[in-house]
């Protein structure tokens, strides 16, 4: 569920419709009005500057939420993948397609209130003559019963510049304003190590990392379905399908240094093939996060077979750890092998050994 909002946060923030000023702390909350179990609810806020009417607004919203799988039924307490909703817009007083703006639920359930003053205090509701903030203070006494949305289960916070994409402008352009607090972690770094935060050289460095990092994490804001895509087709092919020598870079999550190499990824069609190139993106998907080199061996021959159903998969992971070159035992020329073989990879010698021949077969 907060892996959904994530993956909202991540559209919302690619699209040039509008520009995402601030997002607020996730809440996790009971769900409200409805009957029979469900599970909590994830609670946040996102403000935006645009110029898009209301009701284009509403319509670009809606186009993100089928993108991430929300069907829309006539039961409005209907589980769902993910909810996007306008609760204010300016100071404006409308109704939009039978929702009210401003909603009234504001005043009324604390999930709502909450991480609208986080982002925005001093937004005065039209036509309450409140803020948000004292929306939000007025409700805390009546939101005991709602534990888990108190400060210990704020899950996170999604900063409001993240890109979590891969076509983003890695310099620093001129006044540019990216991510705020994670920039001032890097500058609190470079103190620390003995750096002058102020120099020429440095002095946009904490911009730079907070980019470079966005893009080395991305795989978290992206699943293998994005990727893939539906670029699965039916074929009659039962013979195996290499794909080799697929470069990556990952981050190493006991120290946070890189290691890099080469993937080699084999399956057996069961009635499915798909795009090559796809291939290469699934193991992006699991490089772009903080790793260790089994544990994403071990999920790139997991996500081939969950996708494809082969007979079997097998993957071989080579790659070189700075953490071992630059540090520790620092020996330059090592190497790390890992396998992950599933299906008839695993269970038949012959399989297997085809498959390790073809990929050192240079």
């Amino acid at each position: 569920r907060e892996y959904n909002i994530i993956r909202a946060l991540s559209q919302l923030r690619r699209d040039p419709r509008w520009r995402v000023l601030a997002v607020s702390p996730i809440y996790r909350t009971p769900a409200v009005g409805v009957l029979g179990p469900q599970p909590d609810y994830f609670n946040a806020a996102v403000l935006v500057e645009t110029d898009l009417s209301p009701e284009a607004l509403y319509r670009a919203l809606r186009e993100i939420e089928a993108r991430l799988g929300r069907v829309r039924t006539a039961d409005k307490f209907a589980p769902r993948t993910i909810d996007l909703d306008i609760v204010l817009f300016k100071d404006r007083q409308l109704d939009l397609n039978g929702f009210p703006i401003p909603d009234p639920d504001i005043f009324h359930y604390p999930h709502l209130a909450f991480p609208l003053a986080d982002i925005a205090p001093h937004w005065t509701v039209p036509g309450a003559s409140l803020t948000l903030k004292q929306i939000a203070d007025a409700l805390r006494p009546s939101a005991k019963e709602i534990q888990s949305m108190s400060e210990a289960n704020v899950l996170a916070r999604i900063n409001a510049f993240s890109h979590y994409g891969t076509d983003q402008i890695f310099e620093a352009e001129e006044d540019e304003v990216y991510d705020p607090e994670f920039e001032s972690l890097i500058r609190q770094i470079l103190i620390r190590i003995g750096e002058d935060p102020d120099r020429e050289g440095l002095r946009r460095t904490p911009l730079r990392v907070a980019k470079a990092y966005d893009f080395l994490t991305s795989g978290y804001a992206t699943t293998v379905e994005e990727v893939v895509n539906n670029a699965i087709f039916t074929d009659g092919c039962d013979e195996m399908v290499i794909v080799r020598d697929i470069e990556f870079y990952s981050m190493c999550e006991h120290h946070m240094i890189p290691f890099f190499g080469r993937v080699h990824v084999g399956y057996l069609p069961q009635g499915k093939v798909i795009g090559l190139s796809k291939i290469a993106r699934i193991v992006d998907v699991f490089a772009r996060r903080l790793q260790i080199q089994e544990r994403m061996t071990n999920q790139i021959a997991d996500a081939m077979m969950e996708i494809l159903e082969p007979m079997g998969v097998g993957v071989v992971v080579e790659a070189s750890h700075l953490c071992m070159m630059m540090r520790g035992v620092q020996k330059q020329n090592s190497s790390t092998i890992t396998s992950a073989m599933r299906g008839l990879f695993r269970k038949d010698a012959r399989t297997r050994s085809e498959f390790m021949n073809l990929i050192r077969d240079r």
